[in-house]
C-alpha cells in the first residue's frame, strides 16, 4: 500500500469536469512544440550574475524558475524551480530525459502539458483556500530507483531506500501546514507493499490561508555531495481545496448510504432533469450520463473510491462515494 504521512493528504485521482468552478494551473495556457519543454534558457529571466530569474504562470499561480549561465551560455542549466513540458518519453534513462513524466505525459484529465520541479520550488498565488494538486515521479527518477545508475542505487527492501517530497503551506513567510508523499517507498516489512509512483496521484493541504507553498525533496541514498536520487518530481492540475465544488443547493438533493456495499439512493425535491455520471479513481466514466436514476448499482464495482456527478439546467453537484 503506499504510504502517505500527512496532516492532511487525500489519495484521490480529480475528474476533469469537476474543474470547471476553480482556476486550475493546468500549463495548457503555455505554448510548446510537441515533444518538447521549456526550462528558462531563452534566458528571458532577470540577469543577475550570470543567473536568469524568472517565472511563468497558470491558472493564476506563479513558479518559479532560475537559469544558470556561470560556465558560459553554451554549458547553461536550470538550476531550480520549475520547467514545463510535454515530453512523452517513459522509458530512457538518464539525464538525458529529464524533461519527461513516468506516465507518459501530463494527467489524463487536463490536457499534455505538465511542470517538472526541483527542490526549493514554490508556487505563490492570491486565493488562500489551500492546494490541492497531482504528483508523479519524473521518469528520470523512476527508472533511476528501479534499476540504479552511475550516481545513484537501485532501491531496495534490504535497505530501506525511500524518496520522499516535502510540501510546505506558508502565509506571511510562516509555515501554517505541511505533508510529505513518498515517491518511492521501500520501507514496508512486507516488501511486495514496496513502490515507486509511475502513476499520476492527488495530494490535499489543510484550507489556507495560504499565500505560498515550497517542496523539497529528501532520500535514503545520500552520498559525500548530498542526495544521489535525482531531484525531480512532476506536478499537474494545481488547484484550491477543495476541487470537488457544487453549484446546486445540496438541501434539493440527498445522496445516501455513503459509504455503501451495493445501492445509491438518489432523492430529489424538484423537477428538474437531471443527467448522472459515475467515475472511478483514474477519471474514467464508469457510468453515462442516466436521465433522472434514482439508485446507483454498486454491486459489481470494486471496492474504492468513485466519483459522482449530477448536473442539471440549476448547475451541477459532485459527490465522492465510497464503495466498500
Amino acid at each position: 500500500m503506499k504510504k502517505i504521512n500527512y496532516l492532511l493528504t487525500i489519495l484521490s485521482i480529480s475528474v476533469g469536469s469537476l474543474f470547471a468552478q476553480q482556476n486550475v494551473g493546468d500549463f495548457e495556457n503555455l505554448t510548446l512544440s510537441s515533444e518538447s519543454y521549456w526550462d528558462g534558457s531563452d534566458m528571458s529571466g532577470l540577469h543577475n550574475n550570470s543567473v536568469f530569474a524568472t517565472n511563468f504562470s497558470s491558472g493564476g499561480y506563479n513558479f518559479n524558475n532560475t537559469y544558470d549561465t556561470t560556465w558560459g551560455a553554451a554549458s547553461g542549466y536550470w538550476s531550480s524551480g520549475w520547467a514545463y513540458s510535454n515530453m512523452t518519453d517513459s522509458t530512457t534513462s538518464g539525464f538525458t530525459n529529464q524533461y519527461s513524466a513516468k506516465p507518459g505525459g501530463g494527467h489524463p484529465i487536463g490536457g499534455a502539458n505538465y511542470a517538472i520541479g526541483k527542490p526549493n520550488s514554490t508556487i505563490v498565488f492570491n486565493n488562500p483556500d489551500g492546494l490541492s494538486i497531482n504528483i508523479t515521479n519524473s521518469t528520470y527518477a523512476a527508472n533511476s530507483m528501479r534499476d540504479g545508475d552511475a550516481f545513484a542505487k537501485k532501491f531496495t527492501n534490504a535497505d530501506q531506500d525511500y524518496f520522499k517530497l516535502h510540501i510546505y503551506g506558508y502565509s506571511n513567510g510562516s509555515i501554517l501546514d505541511s505533508t510529505e508523499f513518498y515517491l518511492a517507498d521501500f520501507t514496508h516489512a512486507d516488501s511486495t507493499l514496496d513502490y515507486i509512483v509511475t502513476d499520476w496521484q492527488y495530494v490535499e493541504l489543510l484550507p489556507g490561508p495560504y499565500d505560498s507553498v515550497s517542496f523539497d525533496l529528501s532520500s535514503s541514498d545520500v552520498g559525500a555531495f548530498g542526495m544521489n536520487t535525482p531531484a525531480y518530481f512532476c506536478i499537474d492540475n494545481v488547484g484550491n481545496f477543495p476541487l470537488l465544488s457544487n453549484t446546486i443547493n445540496q438541501e434539493i438533493i440527498s445522496i445516501y448510504p455513503n459509504p455503501s456495499s451495493d445501492f445509491i439512493y438518489i432523492n430529489r425535491k424538484d423537477s428538474d432533469n437531471y443527467t448522472i455520471s459515475l467515475f472511478n479513481i483514474l477519471g474514467e466514466l464508469i457510468i453515462d450520463k442516466k436521465i433522472n436514476l434514482q439508485q446507483l448499482n454498486l454491486s459489481n464495482l470494486p471496492n474504492g473510491q468513485y466519483f459522482l456527478k449530477i448536473e442539471s439546467e440549476s448547475g451541477i453537484i459532485n459527490e465522492r462515494i465510497l464503495k466498500i
